[in-house]
């Protein structure tokens, strides 16, 4: 497991254990990764964080258009795994969670857990700190200094 965020640590540890979920990735609604498990290579990390941000903002945008607001949350099931796409607010903005998970375990439980998971980061994120607007100028800048930390390099 890897983190950018010390606090996110302990929450998402909590996470993988209860739920035996395989792979996660936390990342910002623009798609900068905060934490991930299970990914081997950083070309996965990026691949999965901005196919993640835009399946829930296309989501968001056709629940928006048709009248429910409530269409950003997304499960899928294959035959070997499944999938959970989650947004969540956080007291540090609005972040999405990325879940694979196989047959260890079931959807039903994924989705308790983490919303144990957001409880707990919503708890355990630091109250002083301010979000800044991501800028279209700043993005690369910062995706870059966040696979730099997430993979020590």
């Amino acid at each position: 497991m890897r983190a950018i965020e010390p606090w996110v640590e302990d929450p998402l540890r909590t996470f993988l254990q209860e739920s035996a979920s395989r792979v996660v990735l936390l990342m910002t609604s623009a798609g900068q990764v905060v934490a991930q498990h299970g990914f081997t290579r950083s070309m996965d990390v990026m691949s999965a964080a901005a196919l993640g941000a835009g399946i829930v903002a296309s989501s968001e945008e056709i629940g928006r258009i048709v009248g429910d607001a409530g269409l950003g949350a997304q499960a899928h099931q294959g035959s070997r795994q499944g999938i959970v796409l989650s947004p969540f607010m956080t007291p540090v903005g609005r972040w999405i969670a990325l879940v694979v998970y196989g047959p260890e375990t079931s959807l039903g439980l994924v989705q308790l857990f983490l919303g144990r998971m957001v409880t707990d980061l919503r708890v355990a994120a630091p109250v002083e700190q301010v979000t800044r607007p991501v800028l279209a100028e700043d993005f690369e800048r910062d995706l870059n200094a966040s696979l730099r930390s997430l993979f020590g390099r």
